[in-house]
Order: C-alpha cells, then sequence, then structure tokens
C-alpha cells in the first residue's frame, strides 16, 4: 500500500476531519491525516489501500437472516459453498453487477466479479455450515480425543528477518539474475546487483504450501507480512494453512501491525486445528486474535484527546483440510480458487471491504465504474484500534477438483483481477511446486510496475481419493 509524497494533493478538504487544505500541504494541521496517502486521479494501478476517515452513509444493505455475521452475504463466483452464518452460497453462475441506474440486488448475495462455466460440486458438507457465535461440534470424522497428541506447530511467518531464505546476505542466489552468488557484502558475484534488506523479499515453502512477499519497485519498505504452516486434525490427516496480511499506509507502523496480525493468526490456526476445531471457526477466531494483536500496538492517547492513525491492516487466510476450503479476511486483500485443469472457471473467493465494493453492491455503480474511481481502494474494513468494528468474513467450500488457492495482497492483483485473468498467469504446475508459482505471481506483479507491496502465498487443495474422509 503506497505512501508516495507528493507537492499538491489536489484535496479540498482532509479526508479525516474535512479541515481545509492548503494545495502544499502534506499533513493535515488539524488530525494529522497523512495526505500524502490519497491517490490521484489517473495514477493507474497505484492505488494504496486506505482507512476511510470517517464513517460513509452508504445506502441500505440487503436484508439479511438473523444471526448472519455479516451485512452482506459474500460473493465467491462459480465456486458454491457456505458463508460465516452457514448459509449456502449461489451455486452456479452469478448475474453479472447491476448497472448504475439499476435497482440493488434484493437477494442475499452481493454484485461481484464471477467466473463463466458451470462448476460441479459435490453435496455441501453439512460440517461446512456453521455459526460461529454458537458451539461447534468436532466433525463427524475427526474425533477430539481428550488430550492433543498432534503436533503443534509453530506458523512460519514472513516478517522475522532471521528465518529469511534466499535474500540474507552471503547465502542464496541474487534475486536479480538468479545466477550469481551473493557476497557477504550484499552484492551478487555475478551482476554486482545490491540485494534487498531482508524484509524486502522474503520467501517461504513449508508442508506443501508456499509464500512469498517483495518491496515492490515504488516502495522504500515492504509493509505486506504472512504466516505459512502445515497441521495435522485429531485423526492425523493433513491441514495447510496460509494468511496474508497488508499495512494500511495512512496508518502508523503498518508494517508492524502486518507482522503481529499475521503472526497472531497463523499461531491461532496452528493451536486450533489439532484440538478439532472446525477449521471455519478456527479462521474466525484467528481473525479476532490477529485483531487483539494489533489492537495492542496503538498507543494511548493523552487524557481527553482521541486517539488517532492506529496501526492496522487488511488480513487473509485459507485453510484447506478434511476435504474442506476455508477463506477468512477482513479489508480487500483477496483469495481466488484456480483448478488444475484449466478448462474449468476460476473464481475469486471474496469480496472486497471497500468503497467500490459497497457502491457495486448496491447497485449505485457497475463494477467498471466503480473500480475506475479514485476512491475505489478505500477500504471500509481493518483490523485495528481505530476500526469502526470487527466483522470477520469467513467462507467454507467443498470443490469437487483439485486446485490451488491464491492468498494475496492488491500488489498483485491489481495485475491480475478477475479470476480468469489470475488462472492465466498462476503456472500450471503450482500445486506441485507453490514456491516456484508465488514467485511467478510476483514476477508478473513487478513486470506489470510493482507500484505496490506484493505478497502471494499459495496453497495447494488435492480432492480426497474416493472412501478416504469426507471425500
Amino acid at each position: 500500500m503506497s505512501q508516495k509524497p507528493k507537492p499538491s494533493h489536489g484535496l479540498a478538504a482532509c479526508p479525516g476531519c474535512a479541515e481545509p487544505l492548503d494545495s502544499g500541504d502534506r499533513f493535515c494541521g488539524a488530525c494529522g491525516y497523512d495526505l500524502s496517502a490519497a491517490p490521484a486521479a489517473g495514477e493507474g494501478p497505484d492505488r494504496p489501500t486506505v482507512a476511510i476517515g470517517t464513517p460513509v452513509n452508504w445506502p441500505d444493505a440487503p436484508p439479511r437472516e438473523p444471526g448472519s455475521l455479516s451485512t452482506m452475504t459474500q460473493h465467491p463466483g462459480d465456486l458454491p459453498g457456505t458463508d460465516s452464518g452457514g448459509h449456502d452460497l449461489p451455486a452456479g453462475g452469478a448475474a453479472p453487477a447491476a448497472p448504475a441506474t439499476g435497482p440493488a440486488d434484493p437477494g442475499p448475495a452481493a454484485p461481484g466479479p464471477a467466473a463463466t462455466g458451470d462448476f460441479e460440486l459435490a453435496a455441501p458438507d453439512p460440517r461446512a455450515a456453521v455459526r460461529v457465535d454458537d458451539p461447534v461440534p468436532a466433525p463427524a470424522s475427526v474425533p477430539v480425543p481428550e488430550a492433543v497428541t498432534a503436533p503443534v506447530p509453530e506458523a512460519v511467518t514472513g516478517a522475522v528477518p532471521e528465518a529469511v531464505t534466499g535474500a540474507a546476505h552471503g547465502a542464496g542466489l541474487c534475486v536479480a539474475c538468479r545466477a550469481g552468488r551473493v557476497d557477504t557484502d550484499g552484492y551478487c558475484e555475478n551482476c554486482g546487483h545490491a540485494q534487498p534488506r531482508e524484509r524486502d523479499h522474503m520467501e517461504r515453502e513449508f508442508g506443501g504450501v508456499a509464500a512469498v512477499s517483495d518491496r515492490g519497485l515504488r516502495h522504500h519498505r515492504n509493509e505486506d507480512a504472512f504466516a505459512v504452516s502445515a497441521t495435522t486434525l485429531p485423526d492425523g490427516s493433513p491441514a495447510t494453512l496460509a494468511v496474508v496480511c497488508d499495512g494500511v499506509s495512512s496508518a502508523t507502523r503498518p508494517d508492524e501491525a502486518s507482522a503481529a496480525a499475521a503472526e497472531a493468526a497463523g499461531a491461532a490456526l496452528c493451536a486450533a486445528l489439532p484440538r478439532g476445531t472446525h477449521p471455519q471457526q478456527a479462521m474466525h477466531e484467528a481473525i479476532v486474535a490477529a485483531s487483539e494483536a494489533v489492537n495492542s500496538l496503538a498507543e494511548k492517547a493523552a487524557d481527553g484527546e482521541p486517539q488517532r492513525n492506529a496501526p492496522a491492516c487488511t488480513i487473509v487466510g485459507s485453510v484447506v483440510a478434511d476435504g474442506l476450503l476455508v477463506v477468512g479476511w477482513v479489508g480487500d486483500s483477496r483469495a481466488y480458487w484456480v483448478p488444475d485443469d484449466r478448462t474449468a472457471p476460476a473464481a475469486r473467493l471474496t469480496e472486497d471491504d471497500s468503497w467500490a465494493a459497497q457502491m457495486v453492491a448496491a447497485g449505485l455503480m457497475n463494477e467498471a465504474e466503480a473500480y475506475a474511481d479514485e476512491r475505489a481502494h478505500a477500504i471500509t474494513g481493518w483490523l485495528g484500534a481505530d476500526a469502526y468494528e470487527l466483522d470477520p468474513h469467513t467462507v467454507a467450500f467443498k470443490p469437487d477438483r483439485s486446485g490451488v488457492v491464491v492468498v494475496c495482497t492488491d500488489g498483485l492483483w491489481n495485475y491480475a483481477e478477475g479470476p480468469a485473468d489470475m488462472a492465466r498467469v498462476v503456472p500450471a504446475d503450482a500445486a506441485d511446486h507453490p514456491l516456484h508459482g508465488a514467485r511467478v505471481l510476483v514476477g508478473h506483479a513487478l513486470d506489470g510496475g510493482g507500484h505496490d507491496n506484493i505478497t502471494v502465498a499459495l496453497v495447494p487443495f488435492a480432492v480426497p481419493p474416493q472412501g478416504a474422509g469426507s471425500a
């Protein structure tokens, strides 16, 4: 999420407090709002994700079922599943976004990007229908023992410099030419390219899941972070997970916020899944844990002063376990489904908490109009002490074919926004070689301009053999 100094912000009033501004201001004199975080019109894909500074009077949301967690049922494209309230998501193709002059969709599904074509799906697993405010029984095929015997690994995070592979000085290949060795002075022996700082480029592969994070070409630091890990359920079956977080550049210490959130969410999932917690419930709890970790970074304001500009980030995570694919998020980081069989449609599994998504969901704009607006990437949901409320979104799917889940920040999806676009740039062997696939995707964003920090994790999903588990 970029935050470039600009000589003129082009704003008449502060987005945070409506204080009148002069053209040369870089910060609001009343509330301290960083005006360089506001994207200029016509700037292309370099649209930083920023928190909206004041509440927005959105149109009334579509009606929802009692007990559901979100004001909108998330729209996953052509991959059916259940939402966080336990209700079935629509199967098959979804209706296109309504034109700007048309009425809002009265149904429970918010309009959004949808893949075309049919996606065959096995019968929905009743265990996927979970309400996070109720006690969640363990899956029928996964008995919960009195004592957990499975090991509980620590999530491998992408925010600890000491654990970086391939970027530390004196180790690994050059990130520029991929041929020369890096000397102890931090330069490639082959091409002489100076290597990035440890957090500028991070790579992890653990238990069949992999992630890569890169600073990009326009930023002075990397404000993204991730966690990847693998563990086992109580019956010994495997579970893999990935969490990706994107620091909000208009907030203070966004790099610390993303690192804290990724570490807390990864640790929570690694602790909950071996206990027999349903993956969708575990994902909800992990997002809550991440939120608490980010909240703890906020500095207390002096008596009588409001809390301002607290550390903040977005989060998206995925768990593959026991034949289920679970996704959870807050903000505009995304997850995509890309099947191994590329003749089958890909799908976007998340719906942004953003101004553009709100406009489309309300039927006030179509997607093309909303995402062309300079306000498109202003987020309406994030983790942080100054967030309006915490509303974790979770969805659960049971695909009938193998594929890979792409978990990423907007630094990638700005260059491959639609499901079909993402499927075209994901290597065909990504499920077998996830680290290589993640590197290719980061390279795609860098080749496109690298305007933002780029982070992507790949989580392979294999259909369980017939007669095994929940298949």
